[in-house]
């Protein structure tokens, strides 16, 4: 008896089981790209408000150098002794550099905040009032002291033998800054007895850098530190 063997012949997917393992797989792959993006835009925001910090903490500790090896600060309320106007609060603070051979200044740095130049060009209040503000710690700081949007640390070098000063030199130090308070005490003297340094700040990542998310910015966060001068002999 001869015995035949059945040729057995592959079976393919029909129309059918092709169009359902297609639409699994664009699922899966929607899915797996949705997770991506969230995850790379929340890794984006965590990098950009570490590094935003680590930067913001290395210029406070240059801040709190420069009060601990300056002297004649500013600014001086007019009288120490008036606990109405000492501590002073300001937006900036100063500080003698260089002296002659009278013992009277020649150079001082100042430190201040300013508000985008975009925001002071639109007019109200933040075009007429003084760059630089005091107030009376006492009293609390005037009300729309900080502008809406994010302005930015500067640092100045000034020759003071000149009337009006004149800027020698002048360099952002810190962007993305909310507010900053710098509140001085004194002693009879007038002698800085102690200066606290009170800024918020908000993350700045580059343009570059720049993701467009839906999950808004990273918070804010506030840096405060107090530091006092070794000897302010004016």
């Amino acid at each position: 008896m001869k015995r035949t063997h059945a040729k057995r012949f592959g079976r393919g997917l029909s129309l059918i089981e092709m169009m359902i393992a297609l639409t699994i797989s664009v699922t899966l792959m929607t899915a797996t790209l949705a997770a991506l993006d969230s995850m790379f835009k929340g890794y984006q925001q965590t990098t950009e408000s570490a590094s935003t910090n680590i930067i913001a903490r290395i210029v406070m500790a240059r801040l709190t150098g420069m009060i601990r090896t300056g002297s004649g600060f500013g600014p001086v309320p007019e009288s120490v002794l008036d606990a109405g106007e000492n501590p002073i609060g300001a937006d900036y603070f100063e500080f003698v550099t260089a002296r002659d051979e009278k013992r009277e200044p020649t150079e001082m740095v100042r430190v201040e905040y300013r508000v985008p130049a975009a925001l002071a060009a639109a007019g109200g209040a933040w075009a007429t009032n003084p760059p630089l503000r005091t107030w009376a710690v006492a009293d609390g700081p005037p009300a729309n002291l900080w502008p809406a949007v994010a302005g930015e640390l500067w640092f100045v070098r000034l020759d003071v033998t000149e009337d009006p000063p004149v800027v020698l030199q002048e360099n952002p130090l810190l962007s993305g800054v909310r507010s900053a308070v710098f509140t001085m005490r004194y002693d009879v003297g007038p002698a800085l007895m102690r200066a606290t340094i009170d800024m918020t700040i908000e993350p700045d990542d580059s343009a570059d850098l720049t993701v467009h998310s839906n999950l808004g910015s990273a918070q804010t966060f506030r840096l405060v530190a107090s530091a006092a001068p070794r000897g302010d002999a004016r």
